[in-house]
């Protein structure tokens, strides 16, 4: 929580969650459960955080037609936007490939309900500066920005005067990427840190795409101080780059998916950065589990969740530290980087 190092800097904690899907079972389920429910005991840890980000995989409408041509549709009650307060979520990516399933229509009916309630957003919007438009939350004396991309479902694209997600392929060349990157740098300038969230690739898979390696890279360069990555089913790896930690997948938190017995989607983290004046210090993570469309705390299986993510993450360089007694894996932001060739 917020405070002061013993130099004098602000003492930070930002919690990151990965997809957050509202829609289906899940809302099937809050239709008698409290708004507070799909969080079960992952409260103790969130309360924690100063700010509180999500990647918001459903819309939040009443009305709206299904997506023609797309297998899965998720919406949630507008009601709903009371789980987020539940949590604390003040900040949410909309890139991603499920904000608008049910058409703009339902893609408008949720924008000021947000708006409304104090739920800051990034990565979708009515046209293609609001889609791109960072979103900047001050918390005490630092003033912290998300920028939110998607490589996902290209037909969604925001144009000048249409609806639709910030998309940036994941290629080197394509001119959307350098766009990225100046974007970054421009964000970069006027905040103390920024969050870029990646909604990218495939749903499975636990290796880390070469292709997302170098974009996490030049982002970082560019001025990136986390990069928190999401859209897989599954956790990957974190890596270090420039003191700088790259989240490549964050996960499913929350959602009514069924679970692969060897890919364990069900299987995630609350990522909780630290952070010391500007810079990242240290990135917590503590296991969860998906159960009953709930997130909890993950009990008897987290020492086997965290030895998976322990094994991803020192492939890519990264050394980390389980504490018993919190029941978190460290990861010390100041470690000596290994060279990366691939």
């Amino acid at each position: 929580m917020l405070g002061e190092s013993a130099d004098g800097q602000v003492v930070m904690q930002i919690a990151l969650l990965g997809d957050v899907m509202l829609g289906r079972l899940v809302n099937e389920q809050l239709k008698t459960a409290g708004p507070a429910y799909p969080w079960g005991d992952t409260v103790a840890v969130l309360r924690n955080a100063d700010l509180r980000v999500a990647n918001l995989e459903c819309v939040l409408a009443v009305g709206g037609a299904p997506e023609p041509g797309k297998v899965f549709h998720f919406r949630s009650d507008l009601k709903n936007v009371q789980c987020l307060l539940a949590a604390g979520i003040e900040a949410v990516s909309l890139a991603n490939n499920h904000v608008l399933d049910f058409g703009v229509d339902a893609f408008r009916e949720m924008i000021p309900v947000l708006d409304t309630n104090g739920i800051l957003h990034a990565g979708a919007g009515p046209d293609k500066e609001a889609a791109s438009r960072p979103a900047v939350r001050r918390v005490a004396a630092a003033a912290v920005g998300l920028i939110a991309f998607t490589d996902n479902q290209p037909d969604w694209e925001a144009r000048d005067a249409e609806p639709g997600v910030y998309y940036v392929p994941v290629v080197d060349g394509d001119h959307r990427v350098a766009g990225l990157l100046e974007l970054v740098r421009r964000t970069k300038a006027r905040v103390g840190l920024l969050i870029v969230s990646a909604h990218w690739g495939p749903n499975w898979g636990s290796g880390v795409p070469p292709e997302h390696r170098n974009l996490a890279r030049a982002l970082v360069a560019a001025g990136a101080d986390v990069v928190f990555g999401h859209s897989p089913h599954v956790f990957r790896g974190v890596e270090l780059y420039r003191n700088r930690p790259i989240i490549y997948s964050a996960g499913d938190f929350v959602d009514d998916y069924a679970v692969d017995p060897v890919e364990r989607n069900d299987q995630s983290f609350i990522f909780v950065l630290d952070t010391q004046g500007r810079a990242p210090s240290t990135l917590r993570l503590h296991p969860t589990v998906i159960s009953d469309f709930q997130a909890r705390l993950a009990r008897g299986d987290s020492h086997e969740i965290a030895r998976r993510m322990q094994r991803l993450s020192k492939h890519l360089g990264t050394r980390s530290t389980w504490n018993e007694d919190g029941g978190f894996l460290e990861i010390r932001i100041d470690q000596e980087e290994e060279m990366f060739t691939g």
